[in-house]
């Protein structure tokens, strides 16, 4: 008992900093999301609608970037793009790697979705007179987005979890003020155990947005 009081007295005192940091990871998370799914739904276009030569470029770049660790990503958009006098922060750094790593994950998500849906549905829209805008807006996409919704959400979720990345580029997200306030006080259970709370209350989070769009999208039985 006297353990616990001492860490909610640990906790109260540290209580602003870890604001901070879990207002910073959820900025992280949600610019990351937003950036890394407009992109993804682009690559995933092209690599169904475009020409041979575009659909080789955009297949070795997701390619590439799915079989490239976040934290090389991380690393390379900090320190590798100051070489070629592209300097970014370490928080536009950080989004731009977890975005980048985001639409690759997305694009393919958005791919599968879409080369699912039975041609027969393109022909007929074809049939009725839909340009492809029009084909791709009311009838292509609403069912590609039931498909690949469940998908996207544990992508989502993988970028919180990859948002501690961040932390060995210096951004004082989540963790890294978790680890300065443990170097304080040593109460690293206690802490990150904390930590993981919160964690677990972000995913949840989009778990639960998630199932609500799938119910709003859900095709009426």
């Amino acid at each position: 008992m006297t353990d616990f009081i001492a860490f909610l007295d640990q906790l109260w005192i540290a209580r602003l900093a870890i604001l901070k940091g879990l207002g910073l990871t959820v900025s992280i998370s949600l610019l990351a999301i937003v950036v890394g799914s407009l992109l993804g739904v682009l690559v995933g276009l092209c690599l169904v609608y475009g020409n041979p030569v575009l659909r080789f470029f955009v297949r070795a770049y997701t390619d590439f970037i799915r079989g490239t660790p976040v934290l090389v990503l991380v690393l390379a958009s900090y320190y590798v793009l100051s070489t070629i006098g592209i300097d970014l922060g370490p928080f536009q750094a950080g989004i731009f790697a977890l975005a980048v790593f985001c639409s690759s994950h997305v694009g393919e998500i958005v791919r599968g979705g879409l080369q699912a849906i039975p041609k027969g549905q393109t022909e007929a829209a074809k049939a009725i007179g839909l340009t492809f805008r029009q084909t791709f807006a009311y009838v292509l996409w609403p069912q590609a987005l039931r498909q690949f919704l469940p998908a996207w959400v544990n992508t989502a979720a993988e970028m919180v979890k990859a948002s501690t990345l961040l932390s060995v580029i210096g951004v004082a997200e989540l963790l890294l003020r978790m680890q300065e306030i443990i170097s304080r006080n040593f109460m690293s259970l206690q802490f990150y155990f904390f930590a993981g709370l919160l964690y677990f209350v972000i995913n949840y989070g989009i778990e639960r947005l998630g199932k609500y769009v799938e119910r709003k999208t859900a095709v009426p039985s």
